[in-house]
């Protein structure tokens, strides 16, 4: 158990009956206004994705090589140490990946939190997230739509850090000229990104 969902522990245990099961815990937290940031596992063919939601919309998707702790540490310096795992506020993130992983979903009606993102990357990824299903663009084009067209490394950078991959498509930006680039979660998960859309042939 982390450092974070001990202290939501202890705090939901000073109301009265506080239940000890996760969901009754993550249920009574966030009716007493103690839960800003519910997490969950969400099984991918990329692995367990770490996914997490605020009453603004989802925050946070990151890949199995960010420990868990890491993410949960992020999330509590970035939006608010009112961090509990709640699988029931995550369930229709779960099932709009999982509809997009079997090949049923091209578009993610998620409503989206940018609070871990700032300035002109923010400017970046959100104008990333219009890039359509099967469509890819360009970091040169994407520091174009952020409004600074010779700040191509930093859009680059921008799409590195991206909070929130897959959901916000950075693997359908690629290199003027057509090659790859890099990945946030490493170039072979954005090959299946992009072969799952067709954009890519399957091997």
């Amino acid at each position: 158990m982390n450092e974070i969902e001990q202290t939501l522990r202890e705090a939901a245990a000073t109301l009265p009956a506080a239940p000890p099961d996760d969901a009754r815990l993550a249920e009574r937290a966030g009716a007493e206004g103690l839960l800003d940031v519910a997490y969950a596992i969400a099984d991918s063919p990329l692995g367990p994705l770490t996914v997490a939601v605020t009453d603004r919309g989802l925050v946070r998707v990151a890949y199995p090589d960010r420990p868990l702790d890491g993410v949960l540490e992020e999330l509590a310096r970035g939006v608010s140490p009112r961090v509990l795992e709640a699988p029931a506020r995550l369930d229709e993130v779960r099932r709009e990946l999982d509809e997009y992983f079997e090949g049923r979903r091209e578009r993610f009606d998620l409503p989206l939190d940018w609070s871990l993102t700032r300035g002109f990357g923010r400017k970046v990824l959100q104008a990333t997230a219009k890039i359509g299903f099967g469509h890819v663009s360009t970091y040169k084009e994407m520091a174009e739509r952020a409004g600074s067209p010779r700040a191509v490394r930093a859009a680059g950078n921008a799409l590195g850090s991206n909070p929130m991959p897959v959901i916000v498509p950075c693997h359908r930006v690629l290199r003027t000229g057509g090659a790859l680039g890099g990945y946030t979660g490493g170039l072979e998960k954005k090959e299946y990104l992009l072969t799952l859309e067709g954009v890519l042939a399957g091997s």
